[in-house]
């Protein structure tokens, strides 16, 4: 039977969480997308990281633990909610990770464990429990759902209590809500470069004709987002053909091969070398940084020293995506420019390439598994009033949430901002210093 259209697409908001890093005397602001979800009847919140590269959600678990949780909230499972080593979503999940071929422990519990391409890590047991979900016309629906209530964490979480996993996988969130007939398996989200953003889960959320679409590649037996190999471009100059790319919200840093990198550096030190530019020193683990006479005080001020560069997919009419400078560079606290593009070989990749946050702000993409397709679009900013036409209930109220309620500034979250999508603001610069969270478990 078709999915009501009036319970067709979710909303989520995205919040910005700051956490502080001190190294030789020097302290850089560190900066991750999450977003609350509520589990358990009643439902509590959990903030959750989101993760388009990997299937499994799993949260931090109460129970006996061999690293110690950092955990705002943590999960009470019931032995009733195990699910059991036959269940067909276990063997999904093991196949997936780390854990293939290792089996369970008992016939009662299904066990897993996720790698990180950052040597973290989660181990744990698969469970279900409820997912509080408001839709378009405020109805609330909690589908019980399978994720991780993870006992063993290592990695760079930061203060949230888990990860939402967004692949296409079968234990996936979007998986789980096609198959139980709550939406289609379609998904997309806008990563605000301001204080904004939004995740969904439906087909009607944005207008499709408003989107460049390119076809989901798939790449041997990975559950990769990919729009397959492209053409890279520095404005006219041609760098490089047939590079697979792959979108993955669990990176903050955009991750090229070693041989493109190389391409994408000696045309920027060809542009340099035309202007007052001179070469800095490494700064935040960012090795290609450059120093202007007067410092930078926004990366809107390196359009004029740096070219877009443009992935095209596909053969005589290509799905052209671009990546403005802004969208592959950040200014830090001292004013310098820093290449936000990273070695992908170094950390394991070989010549897969990476689309991060970084190269997806201001950017609506949508990852739509029914028609096997990836599409985006430029916009302004996330505001979902403007973003890609939206065709959200103009009615609908967003909440913007303190981020001291997360980091460490106590007291219960309130909401500190009440609008409607038309008057929706964004408020402060997220490009000061992103997290460099790494590849995750898909890109391994």
């Amino acid at each position: 039977m078709p999915v009501s259209m009036a319970l067709n697409s979710y909303t989520l908001r995205f919040h910005l969480n700051v956490d502080i890093a001190c190294m030789a005397n020097s302290c850089f602001k560190y900066r991750l997308y999450y977003v609350t979800i509520g589990i358990g009847n009643p439902p509590k919140p959990y903030f959750l990281d989101v993760d388009t590269g990997s299937d499994l959600t799993w949260v931090q678990c109460d129970a006996p633990a061999s690293a110690a949780p950092r955990a705002r909230t943590l999960y009470k499972p019931t032995k009733n909610r195990l699910v059991p080593c036959k269940d067909p979503i276990c063997a999904a999940v093991q196949e997936s990770t780390s854990h293939e071929g290792r089996g369970c422990q008992t016939p009662d519990q299904c066990d897993y464990e996720i790698e990180y391409q950052d040597q973290g890590h989660s181990r744990g047991v698969l469970v279900t429990d409820f997912f509080a979900f408001r839709l378009r016309n405020s109805t609330v629906v909690r589908p019980s759902l399978v994720f991780g209530c993870g006992y063993d964490q290592h990695g760079e979480h930061s203060a949230t209590d888990g990860v939402l996993g967004l692949g296409f996988g079968k234990a996936s969130i979007p998986s789980q809500l096609r198959d139980l007939g709550v939406c289609r398996n379609v998904m997309g989200h806008c990563l605000g470069r301001q204080r904004a953003g939004f995740l969904f889960f439906g087909d009607d959320v944005v207008r499709p004709q408003t989107l460049t679409w390119a076809p989901i590649s798939r790449i041997g037996q990975h559950n990769y987002y990919s729009p397959g190999q492209a053409t890279v471009n520095a404005g006219k100059q041609l760098l490089a053909s047939r590079q697979t790319m792959v979108f993955d919200s669990g990176s903050s840093y955009t991750y090229f091969s070693n041989h493109l990198l190389q391409s994408v550096l000696s045309a920027i030190n060809n542009d340099v070398s035309k202007t007052s530019l001179k070469p800095e020193p490494e700064e935040n683990a960012l090795p290609n940084c450059w120093k202007a006479t007067t410092p930078f005080e926004s990366v809107l001020d390196l359009k004029k020293y740096f070219r877009t560069l443009i992935l095209g997919f596909g053969g005589k009419a290509p799905a052209v995506m671009e990546i403005p400078p802004e969208n592959y560079f950040i200014v830090t606290k001292q004013g310098n420019a820093c290449l936000g593009i990273l070695d992908g070989s170094r950390e394991g990749l070989g010549d897969l390439n990476l689309i991060g946050d970084i190269s997806m702000q201001d950017l609506v993409v949508v990852y739509d598994n029914e028609r096997q397709r990836i599409g985006w679009a430029r916009v302004a900013g996330c505001d979902l009033s403007k973003s890609a036409a939206s065709s959200l209930d103009d009615s609908f109220v967003l909440f913007l949430w303190d981020d001291l309620s997360i980091t460490g500034g106590g007291g219960q979250q309130k909401p500190i901002i009440t609008i409607s999508f038309k008057e929706l603001l964004v408020f402060a610069d997220f490009i000061d210093h992103p997290k460099l969270y790494k590849p995750t478990s898909a890109m391994k």
